[in-house]
């Protein structure tokens, strides 16, 4: 096999394009197809903790998502009944100068879209991938063509990837959320993801997420948990009465939901659990959600996605064929993707499901005891990705 590898990527999301731009400046051919006529972001603003600031910092990337994002130190929940803080994550807990980066999904994307572009990727729309063979290193769209061979393929279609077979457990509980201008009445820190919780059957969180341009104006992202099956009876209910229910929870919150007019300014998000073993059939090797899949209790999505492509060009730039080049990707990322699966199962129905009990634990044991020593580092460990030392295993430095 030569250096100078054919290689596929199936999904223009961020890991597939953060994987382009690292292979292609490898110097591997890297055509990238997305089924999108206009590859574009799909999803709300999210916090890149340092394990994906450090891949974007390879990229050249960091600069500009720290300039067009927001930091974030804490991460604050309170439950709306009793005033009670059930959640309490500070970055500084585990190191001094530890932050995250909220920021706008779009932004994101149209700056890992640049780089796979400038590192000479291909990328090539409207094409949607429905097959693939693993052994041959094919690809076959929804037209019937078939594309390749490739030495290399790579699955980024996230957690449908139709590239998979295998089952995903549906999480009950979804969110709606809008991104809007942040509000001038200072109703909200600037520096914290903030969330109101009715036991763990209501839910609403604000976030500060950016800007779009360096000129542009501050946003926020409001997000409004709901259960997957009284998405249909939501839409049906007048939007006021939705409203009433949000105050009630929240009531600082009323700025932000004069800005929702409609049913369609709320963007409905499925979540999905999931994780794809074997990571690696032959020629054919899943990254970011198409591998694992979780909720976003625990942020990880696009951190994990980067993290992922940053291990998979280091792998294919090893010697030796590329079954023993997939097999060092997977030692790599494998430790991380289940300590993070593990922790994302265990959480999620403390915040997120129809228990009574778990909310009832959460505000009366599970607070004071975060509080303790080492608690407070743990946590912020498990928010900012460190968990598993990810960045040490892939030779990242953090920022100091």
């Amino acid at each position: 096999m030569s250096d100078g590898l054919n290689i596929a990527i199936a999904g223009a999301g961020i890991g597939g394009l953060a994987a382009a731009a690292f292979l292609a400046r490898q110097g591997h051919a890297v055509t990238v197809y997305d089924q999108f006529e206009a590859p574009g972001p799909v999803g709300s603003g999210l916090i890149l903790q340092e394990t994906g600031l450090c891949v974007l910092s390879e990229l050249g990337l960091r600069p500009a998502a720290e300039m067009l994002g927001v930091d974030i130190h804490r991460l604050w929940g309170v439950a709306a009944g009793t005033g009670r803080t059930v959640l309490d994550v500070r970055y500084e807990a585990l190191r001094p100068g530890l932050k995250g980066v909220a920021i706008l999904r779009p932004v994101l994307f149209a700056l890992v879209y640049e780089a796979a572009l400038t590192a000479g990727a291909t990328i090539v729309p409207g094409t949607r991938i429905l097959n693939a063979g693993a052994s041959q290193g094919m690809l076959t769209t929804g037209e019937g063509k078939v594309l390749g061979p490739f030495d290399l393929v790579v699955d980024a279609l996230g957690v449908r990837s139709p590239l998979s077979n295998l089952p995903r457990h549906k999480l009950p509980y979804r969110a709606l959320w809008a991104t809007l201008p942040l509000p001038e009445d200072g109703a909200f820190r600037p520096d914290a993801l903030e969330q109101r919780y009715e036991g763990a059957r209501k839910m609403a969180g604000v976030m500060p997420s950016g800007r779009a341009t360096p000129e542009g104006p501050q946003t926020v992202t409001y997000f409004w948990s709901i259960r997957a099956g009284d998405y249909t009876a939501w839409k049906a209910l007048p939007l006021e009465d939705w409203k009433a229910q949000a105050l009630a929870l929240w009531p600082e919150t009323e700025s932000l939901l004069a800005l929702v007019t409609s049913h369609d300014d709320l963007t409905f998000a499925r979540y999905a659990h999931r994780t794809h073993w074997p990571a690696v059939q032959d020629r054919l090797v899943h990254i970011g959600d198409a591998w694992h899949s979780t909720s976003p209790q625990l942020g990880q999505g696009a951190n994990m996605a980067l993290l992922d492509a940053w291990a998979l060009s280091r792998a294919v730039a090893q010697t030796g064929d590329m079954h023993d080049r997939l097999r060092s990707f997977v030692r790599m990322r494998a430790l991380h993707v289940r300590l993070f699966q593990t922790m994302s199962w265990m959480f999620t129905p403390v915040y997120q499901s129809d228990s009574r009990v778990l909310p009832w634990l959460r505000d009366r044991a599970a607070a004071p005891l975060s509080r303790v020593w080492p608690a407070p580092k743990l946590l912020a460990a498990m928010v900012s990705g460190a968990v598993g030392s990810p960045l040490q295993k892939l030779g990242l430095k953090p920022a100091r």
